[in-house]
C-alpha cells in the first residue's frame, strides 16, 4: 500500500504539510463564522496596503489575496487561484477583513430580503435541476 506522500519530492511534502498551518500562525479555524464559500472579497480603496506602505507588513499570502481581490472574488475562487485549503483562506480574508484592507459581503441575492436568496432565483434553480 502507498503512502500519500510517496511520490512528492522531500521538500515539497514537507512543505505542504507545514505551510498552512505556518501561514495562519497555528490557527485551525477562522474566527469570523459570516465567511461562507460564497462571500465576496474586495479591496477597500484608500487602504495602506494599496498605498504600498501597509503592504511591507503583510505575509506573502495576505498580498495575494488582496492582490486578487481589487475585482471581487468568492473565497472559493480566492483559494483556489492560491491552491490553499479554504480553511486557510477564510483565516486570510478574515485578517485582512478585521484589519481594513478588505471588505466581506455576501452576494447581492443573498443580501435581500434578510439574507435569503431571491425566490426567483432558487426556483429558476429548481426547475433548472428537474429538467436534467
Amino acid at each position: 500500500m502507498r503512502h500519500w506522500t510517496e511520490g512528492f519530492e522531500d521538500d515539497d511534502a514537507e512543505e505542504s504539510l507545514v505551510r498552512p498551518y505556518t501561514i495562519t500562525g497555528g490557527r485551525t479555524a477562522p474566527e469570523r463564522d459570516d465567511l461562507a464559500l460564497i462571500t465576496l472579497v474586495t479591496t477597500v480603496s484608500g487602504s495602506l496596503a494599496e498605498t504600498g506602505r501597509g503592504r511591507l507588513r503583510m505575509q506573502p499570502e495576505h498580498r495575494a489575496v488582496f492582490d486578487l481581490c481589487k475585482r471581487p472574488q468568492a473565497v472559493a475562487e480566492i483559494a483556489a487561484a492560491l491552491n490553499l485549503p479554504v480553511s486557510v483562506t477564510k483565516i486570510l480574508v478574515g485578517d485582512l477583513v478585521e484589519s481594513g484592507h478588505v471588505r466581506a459581503r455576501p452576494p447581492l441575492a443573498f443580501a435581500r430580503a434578510g439574507g435569503l436568496p431571491d425566490m426567483a432565483i432558487l426556483e429558476a434553480v429548481r426547475d433548472g435541476l428537474r429538467e436534467l
